[in-house]
């Protein structure tokens, strides 16, 4: 990843993207050892998390992670998933991020050089290409070695850098996880492992 020490550097994470695209590459990310890479190759200005919280009473498994994240320097964006059901009787979960992430992005664009962006939706590009023309250089890290592959190629083809997570993955990794195909793999409970065929991100 092409980080440059005189450039004023934010991180945009959408939470639900990193996870599967992890998930699915087989490793979990420490989110510490993430962190401290930016902080020690550029002039980190701010992380930011994007997460979409199941709208129940019940305990979230998402909420220990996020109030980790709350202590540890990044900054939190949640909103409530929205649960909901198809004319087919099949139980979805409303929760798409790109709205806050794209807000956030213009925001901060006259106060960076570098925006960094963890996610592969392609509704993203437009916000790209608008920051991009406010002189912010964008990177997009994503996965194409997942499957099916995680990054759209429209957003592909705007950011100015696109990172395979696969590659860089080593240093941030916290442990390495089972190959999904394993009986012994115990995957991490997360409001985003409802099977895809019950989850809409429109």
């Amino acid at each position: 990843m092409l980080l440059r020490q005189n450039e004023r550097t934010a991180l945009f994470i959408d939470g639900a993207s990193l996870h599967h695209a992890a998930r699915n590459l087989g490793f979990e990310v420490d989110f510490r050892s993430l962190r401290k890479l930016f902080e020690s190759e550029c002039l980190f200005q701010r992380a930011f998390y994007y997460a979409a919280m199941p709208e129940t009473d019940d305990y979230s498994p998402l909420r220990p992670l996020t109030d980790w994240l709350a202590y540890n320097g990044y900054h939190l964006v949640l909103k409530n998933a929205r649960e909901f059901t198809d004319h087919s009787g099949r139980r979805r979960i409303k929760g798409n991020m790109d709205v806050e992430l794209t807000v956030d992005l213009l925001e901060q664009a006259g106060r960076l050089d570098h925006a960094v962006i963890v996610s592969g939706d392609s509704d993203l590009r437009r916000a790209v290409e608008a920051v991009q023309a406010r002189g912010v250089r964008v990177t997009v890290i994503s996965s194409m070695r997942s499957t099916p592959p995680m990054i759209g190629d429209d957003l592909r083809r705007q950011a100015d850098q696109f990172v395979e997570l696969a590659d860089i993955a080593p240093s941030f990794t916290r442990r390495q996880a089972e190959p999904r195909s394993s009986s012994r793999q115990r995957p991490v409970r997360h409001p985003a492992d409802i099977n895809s065929d019950e989850t809409s991100d429109s």
